[in-house]
């Protein structure tokens, strides 16, 4: 019987490995590349490097699924992948005068934060390749309205995932950036990680580094030139 991922505020006090070092890799590198697209948007003599990293956008995308099957614990989906009706009921928890109780503390993702996992993937893989069709297609101005819109809606999504990671850490008294950062929380022993898949994350922020080299000087040709 696996152990659950919840459990009373008083009763861990130590921190034990919960995100492996490939999840944490995708995070900051997918945040990096978010940043930086959307930065570089807007100017001609940015396209390549907006080029580049949307593409590698698209890849951390394609590994995170990969990985949401064959991870550690916490990063697969089936861990933090709940129905509609689990994520509402968390996030009643929220609302002033709730009739239920606070939100549970959870090691991995909440059931609302599953949800906004799946919507940031599925946006991202949406917007590369609307951006690759405007980039490509002979049709740019329809491509290229999808993927502003889609970019927009990116966004938002982007904004309340960080509005909730601080009112969730604000609730619970802990720092989830740095837990992301770090990869530990609060928690029992056994329900800690054996793992931190260093050699994996190492190999993943090679392979994207790789790409955004490969695409940013034009070895890889139809893409980025």
């Amino acid at each position: 019987m696996s152990t659950p991922d919840t459990l009373p505020e008083q009763v861990a006090s130590a921190e034990q490995k919960i995100w492996d070092l490939p999840t944490r890799v995708f995070h900051w590198m997918l945040v990096l590349c978010f940043a930086g697209a959307w930065l570089t948007a807007e100017s001609e003599r940015t396209q390549l490097l907006h080029l580049t990293l949307g593409y590698c956008a698209g890849a951390l995308v394609l590994w995170r699924v990969v990985w949401g099957v064959a991870g550690s614990r916490y990063a697969l989906f089936s861990d933090f992948v709940r129905s509609p009706a689990a994520a509402l009921r968390y996030l009643r928890g929220y609302l002033p005068r709730s009739t239920l109780a606070a939100p549970r503390r959870y090691l991995g993702h909440n059931p609302a934060g599953g949800w906004a996992v799946l919507g940031l993937l599925a946006l991202i893989a949406a917007a590369v390749a609307s951006g690759w069709w405007a980039y490509q297609s002979g049709a740019p101005d329809m491509a290229g309205e999808m993927h502003e819109v889609l970019s927009h809606a990116l966004l938002i999504l982007v904004a309340l995932h960080v509005i909730a990671v601080i009112a969730t850490g604000y609730i619970h008294g802990e720092n989830l950036v740095r837990a992301m950062w770090a990869g530990r929380k609060r928690a029992l022993p056994e329900q800690g990680i054996r793992s931190s898949q260093v050699g994996m994350g190492l190999l993943l922020f090679a392979a994207v580094t790789w790409l955004g080299w490969a695409l940013y000087a034009g070895r890889l040709p139809g893409l980025t030139s």
